[in-house]
């Protein structure tokens, strides 16, 4: 392996993980033994979701790169069922399945939007989605796509390959559950036909029980981008006007504060934080840039942030750690992060945050795990993961990169994914790391 694509997840003692290979394992919290390890179809870059299953038994629920979805025993590894949520053949699962009352809810993303280069690619017929399934079966309850109209013929390529839309809309991260509302919350991609349906790069929210798009704000309008649509003579599949690629790649982060209000946080890709109310359809609250300029491409907010009572934590592509206030959205600090000369070209803190008390955690493509003060923002520690290190198992080790799954903090323990290529030229990697604070 190359690349530990998943979050960590911790559950009963138990550290979860899957990787790019599609090995999924189930390790001693405390000790690193290996307990159990099940092979997918695919890579496993969800995290994984552990949650009951009987009265009896937990399962463990995750989604592979051929877009299935997996319940398998938490406790054997023992596989319970499997499906398969979009026939698309560049449809993915990326985000970790959310399981509320007796239902599995599953993002559903594409990789569809590399084929900007590819004239011979018939572009573009994906539509992101949310499909709900039963928990004891995997059976689909309703899927829901973020761009209602389904894609037709809208002309030709030179060669004669068709040319389809409306296409995009992908979702990337896993769902924020709201039970007072009856509502989850998802962040959109961008579109990849022109023009953009008014559901991409938006904040949606979508009924628990039905599936039905209760309200949808797009943050940004015309955004419409494929992966190789740059030069001067635009290959044919490409939009007349490329966007910013200014997908929402992260969760909205579901807060409330202290008088009450409940706030919706959101990062994207522009570098800016919005804040939507729930309460009123989805309205904008209010709207933080953290960087200079948030209207060229994107890649400075992508897998996430983290919150507490008082301020809400986003890294930066660009390189840095920001902490914006909820209430009002007023920038509390930022702390530039760069690597040492020898890691250049490895600059970023794209993947997603952790906070306790006093502490916001951050991994960056550097290969180095951060500890900041949520104060003021100085670095307090800082451990170098790039280096070899003599496992558990007795399988060589070396950490790399940290680009899309981040650190988390369960029972006192630190634990850090190591090693991931992604988009970025990453340094491979293939190590869990636990710390401790004895």
């Amino acid at each position: 392996m190359r690349s530990v694509l998943g979050q960590p997840s911790v559950a009963a003692g138990r550290v979860y993980i899957g990787v790019d290979t599609g090995m999924v394992y189930a390790l001693d919290a405390n000790i690193g033994c290996q307990l159990w390890s099940y092979k997918a179809d695919a890579g496993v870059r969800s995290a994984i979701t552990v949650a009951p299953f009987t009265n009896q038994r937990q399962a463990a629920y995750f989604g592979d790169l051929k877009a299935n979805v997996y319940a398998v025993n938490a406790t054997t590894g023992e596989l319970i069922w499997k499906v398969h949520v979009d026939d698309h053949p560049s449809a993915r699962i990326t985000g970790a399945p959310k399981v509320f009352e007796g239902r599995v809810y599953v993002p559903v993303a594409s990789g569809e939007e590399g084929a900007g280069g590819n004239a011979n690619y018939a572009c573009c017929t994906f539509r992101g989605s949310v499909v709900a399934l039963y928990l004891e079966t995997g059976k689909q309850i309703w899927k829901t796509y973020t761009i209602a109209e389904a894609p037709k013929q809208v002309g030709k390529n030179s060669n004669g390959v068709l040319r389809w839309a409306p296409a995009g809309g992908g979702v990337w991260n896993s769902p924020t559950l709201d039970a007072r509302h009856r509502a989850l919350y998802i962040g959109t991609g961008d579109a990849y036909t022109s023009p953009a349906p008014d559901t991409t790069d938006s904040i949606m929210a979508m009924d628990l029980d039905s599936g039905k798009i209760l309200w949808s704000i797009q943050d940004t309008q015309d955004d419409t981008w494929l992966a190789g649509c740059t030069g001067a003579k635009l290959p044919e599949n490409c939009p007349a006007k490329v966007g910013p690629d200014h997908d929402f790649g992260a969760s909205p982060i579901l807060i409330t504060l202290p008088d009450g209000r409940s706030l919706l946080i959101a990062g994207q890709k522009s570098g800016n934080v919005w804040a939507h109310d729930p309460d009123k359809k989805g309205a904008v609250v209010w709207k933080t840039a953290l960087v200079a300029n948030t209207t060229e491409f994107g890649g400075k907010i992508i897998w996430g942030g983290a919150a507490d009572a008082q301020n809400a934590y986003f890294g930066l592509g660009t390189g840095g750690i920001a902490a914006v206030q909820l209430r009002d959205g007023e920038k509390q600090w930022f702390t530039p992060l760069q690597p040492a000369p020898a890691m250049a070209s490895h600059t970023g803190e794209d993947g997603p945050l952790s906070a306790i008390p006093g502490i916001v955690f951050s991994g960056g493509w550097d290969g180095v795990l951060r500890a900041l003060s949520t104060t003021n923002g100085s670095v307090v520690w800082g451990y170098n993961t790039v280096q070899d290190y003599q496992t558990v198992n007795g399988v060589a080790g070396k950490g790399g990169s940290m680009g899309a799954p981040g650190p988390i903090v369960v029972g006192g323990m630190l634990f850090a994914p190591s090693g991931y290529i992604g988009v970025k030229n990453g340094m491979p990697g293939n190590v869990l790391l636990a710390f401790s604070i004895q």
